[in-house]
């Protein structure tokens, strides 16, 4: 998308005379990011001019509909999704006092951080499922729709160990071994046959 400094140089650009004029009434006229960003945003500075500039961003409801926009679920959104925002877009929101959410970005920086899970790694962690299913139920047969519960010790932020519990999609995962069963190792398949999975 041309920046608004080589705009002039497209095919059906303004003059730059018509330009500075629309710039004196809005300078965001032709903005960078989507216009449905910028039809939002007013949409939202007069909510705000209509209160009188007495708005609490972060308690306005999800459901919040003005003027035909969702309000308040695009408000969540900028709030969350403050990183990503050009800094003129941040500071035509911190204008009329909305701010990122400092909790909703601390755990979309946490999530992003977290390691990816390796292709070994989720095998050895679905055949701890199988495991622990097998030695409960007696058999293998697990249903597609079943998760298994599996606990985990984890460090939490201040150093302290805890237990987590993650439900493993486990009824999932062997429908996509079996799906991918030729491209198992003869390790991974015996592995299986040993929890009693009939096709390994």
């Amino acid at each position: 998308m041309p920046t608004q400094k080589n705009r002039a140089a497209t095919p059906g650009a303004l003059v730059p005379e018509r330009r500075r004029a629309l710039e004196e009434i809005d300078p965001w006229w032709c903005p960078a990011w989507p216009i449905a960003w910028q039809r939002t945003y007013a949409t939202a500075r007069q909510w705000w001019l209509e209160a009188d500039g007495r708005v609490d961003w972060a308690t306005l409801p999800a459901d919040t509909v003005f003027e035909g926009e969702q309000l308040g679920r695009w408000v969540k959104a900028q709030r969350a999704g403050w990183a990503e925002l050009d800094q003129e877009q941040r500071d035509l929101l911190a204008a009329i006092g909305i701010e990122a959410d400092a909790e909703l970005v601390a755990v979309k920086v946490a999530a992003e951080a977290k390691p990816t899970v390796s292709r070994a790694d989720r095998f050895t962690q679905g055949l701890t499922a199988l495991a622990q299913f097998v030695e409960r139920e007696r058999h293998a047969n697990v249903r597609r729709p079943h998760k298994e519960p599996l606990e985990a010790v984890e460090t939490g932020p201040g150093g302290e160990e805890q237990v987590v519990v993650s439900h493993f999609a486990l009824g999932v995962w062997l429908n996509n071994q079996k799906a991918r069963r030729a491209k198992l190792t003869p390790g991974q398949l015996a592995q299986l046959a040993e929890h009693g999975v009939e096709w390994a």
